[in-house]
């Protein structure tokens, strides 16, 4: 049996100094469109992503909390598996830079090149910028601030320890030279090129002044600096260094390190440099992607303009927001969001395409042939054409994939969409259904319909992981006609295939009625942010929100509320409610059914299998007219946008354990 070949790809490590925004997003569900890609050809992958926790700037969050580090980016580190869960993001292996196995890795690669000469003792002298975790000399500096950030920079300087970077100037230009694919876009390759050119400083790589990260083991006053420690994680994480896994040889180097732009110098200069120090190989490509812009500008939470995913998902469905993402933002620039783009692309390609598609196909079938496949078909030259687009899909999703051109894979794919749309309107199904003589027509044109839409499940499946599936369900695919190599030849679809047809993929959205209500939450939001700023002096600028309080219980009264964990074993959504979902939840002793009316801001699969919060001892409350009994209540709390959060615990909290 022939080995499968390999597919290794990473995001970089993100940052737990708090939530993650949709930029953060952008880069994960990008990968992991690349990575299910691969698996759906074949390709034996391995999908990367993890934390980089250490620095100068985790350490002073957790003291202003009053909580350690550790605990600090734990906290933040749950949410962010949390999201990627919730997106749908299948990856492999999740790095923690706080992991035993990742440490140990580290410390002996910072041996090694001390051993070798690539490091060596001095004292820094220059400038620093805390919040890129970066030093600068003067030369460097724009208009005296950081050239990546462009905030202030402080004047720094201690006994460190520096990698010899500069000895690498010429193997790296001579690397990029070699290997004229290796930074990409292409266009990034030059400004690399300019930054050697200005001439390589040597780089300082560990700190005294910061406690919080990987001590050097011959000099424990020194902690290593963050980037030696944070990009040698794609090779710790396949076992380079430690005993903890053992892939490093199957799957290194990597196919492609995706990465924003910002953090792009550091991919291409200092890791190939500290790769070839190494004497190990160097990855096969580096993707330095734009930025996802709003209001003219980067996400920044000092500005204010974050987008939060998990509050878009809830409001508009997972897959609507990955469609989004990798459809709207041309791939390697900045891109821009706003709820009108995002509004646009949901209706237009969602709803009015593909969910149309669907929608009258299966409607079709079920109202011509009672829901099955017909048998007898007669084709017409008119068929070829969709029959040929269809069998030419997955070698042009694959050739836009292999370039990185995302956008441009779910545009082929939408142009059979609105060509089987048109087919529809060409042969005017419901005309030959009043003719018994076009009978046989009939059931070609709806067969080819099926046919298309197969084509179409199986190729989105890695874009909308949710949504291929439910195509494939709604026209009967069997199991066996899901995969890639079942897309050889138009007209495998066995006739006599049970169409049950479903629900609408993507309802169409009130643009009017959504952008309106969406513009009233912002002023709100904006309303409440100025009162905040113009509160006196001595007020708690905490909190945005306006607390109204409930009268005092005494501790006796407020004892008698059971509060526990409880895990959900089941979701629905309610036919006879748009607001509620109908949740049993396992707690700890026995299941009961819970209506919440959260059903606006999570999607029922996104709930199965999390631990809630719940009070358990609420007295049983008939609703829907006394058709449903809820027995109890989710713990959620109220979010800025007028939405709702439910709090989930950690895995390794039981169902049954006391809320106190």
């Amino acid at each position: 049996m022939q080995e499968k070949k390999t597919f290794y790809i990473t995001t970089p490590i993100y940052y737990p100094s708090d939530k993650l925004h949709i930029g953060h997003s952008y880069t994960t569900v990008a990968c992991d469109a690349l990575a299910r890609y691969k698996r759906l050809c074949g390709y034996d992958v391995m999908f990367l992503t993890g934390t980089d926790e250490h620095g100068q700037k985790i350490q002073d969050k957790a003291e202003a909390r009053g909580v350690t580090p550790k605990q600090y980016v734990d906290e933040i580190v749950a949410t962010i598996k949390d999201l990627w869960k919730l997106m749908d993001i299948s990856y492999d292996r999740f790095v923690r830079t706080t992991d035993d196995y990742h440490v140990e890795s580290v410390q002996k690669i910072f041996q090694k090149l001390y051993e070798k000469g690539d490091i060596y003792k001095g004292v820094y002298k220059g400038h620093y910028c805390k919040p890129c975790e970066s030093f600068w000399t003067d030369s460097q500096l724009v208009d005296g601030k950081c050239p990546d950030c462009g905030r202030e920079v402080y004047d720094a300087e201690e006994e460190a320890y520096f990698f010899r970077i500069s000895n690498y100037s010429d193997r790296l230009l001579q690397y990029y030279e070699d290997h004229p694919d290796f930074i990409q876009p292409a266009s990034r390759k030059n400004e690399m090129i300019a930054f050697i050119g200005q001439g390589l400083q040597d780089t300082c790589v560990s700190r005294t002044s910061v406690k919080w990260g990987i001590p050097v083991t011959f000099d424990p006053s020194h902690t290593i600096y963050v980037w030696i420690d944070a990009l040698s994680n794609y090779i710790t994480a396949l076992g380079y260094g430690n005993t903890r896994y053992d892939d490093y040889d199957h799957y290194w180097p990597a196919d492609i390190h995706m990465v924003g732009k910002e953090i792009l110098r550091f991919h291409t200069i200092i890791w190939p440099a500290m790769l070839m120090a190494l004497d190990l190989p160097l990855p096969k490509k580096v993707f330095g992607h734009g930025w996802v812009l709003i209001d003219g500008g980067k996400m920044s939470k000092s500005k204010g303009n974050i987008v939060d995913p998990g509050i878009l998902c809830g409001r508009y469905g997972v897959d609507a927001i990955r469609y989004f993402l990798l459809r709207e933002i041309p791939f390697g620039n900045d891109g821009v969001f706003t709820n009108e783009s995002l509004i646009s692309r949901i209706n237009t390609d969602l709803a009015n395409d593909l969910g149309n598609l669907l929608s009258r196909t299966a409607a079709m079938v079920k109202k011509y042939f009672g829901g099955t496949l017909p048998a007898q078909r007669r084709a017409d030259a008119l068929d070829d054409e969709l029959a040929a687009l269809c069998e030419a899909l997955p070698g042009k999703v694959t050739g836009c994939m292999d370039e990185l051109l995302l956008p441009q894979a779910l545009m082929e794919i939408f142009k059979v969409v609105q060509r089987a749309n048109k087919y529809i309107d060409e042969t005017t199904p419901w005309a030959l259904a009043k003719d018994e003589a076009q009978r046989d027509r009939l059931g070609a044109v709806l067969y080819n319909l099926c046919e298309t839409l197969r084509y179409v499940a199986v190729l989105i499946t890695p874009f909308l992981p949710s949504t291929g599936p439910k195509i494939a369900d709604q026209i009967g695919v069997p199991a066996e006609l899901r995969s890639f190599d079942s897309l050889g030849h138009f007209g495998a679809l066995p006739a006599g295939c049970l169409v049950p047809g479903g629900e609408a993929l993507f309802p169409r959205i009130d643009a009017e009625k959504e952008l309106a209500e969406l513009a009233a939450q912002k002023a709100a939001q904006e309303a409440k942010q100025k009162a905040a700023e113009a509160a006196p002096a001595g007020t708690s600028a905490a909190s945005d929100v306006a607390i109204e309080h409930e009268p005092e219980v005494d501790y006796d009264t407020f004892s008698k509320v059971e509060m526990r964990v409880a895990k959900v074993t089941a979701c629905e959504k309610m036919k006879e409610s748009r607001k509620l979902l109908k949740l049993t939840v396992f707690d700890g002793e026995r299941e009961r059914t819970i209506l919440s009316g959260i059903a606006k801001w999570y999607e029922p699969e996104h709930l199965i299998g999390k631990k809630v919060g719940i009070v358990a001892n609420l007295a049983p409350r008939p609703m829907m007219s006394g058709k449903y009994l809820s027995e109890g209540m989710i713990l959620a709390a109220d979010t800025e946008d007028g939405g709702a959060a439910v709090f989930f615990f950690a895995d390794d909290v039981l169902p049954g354990s006391r809320i106190h």
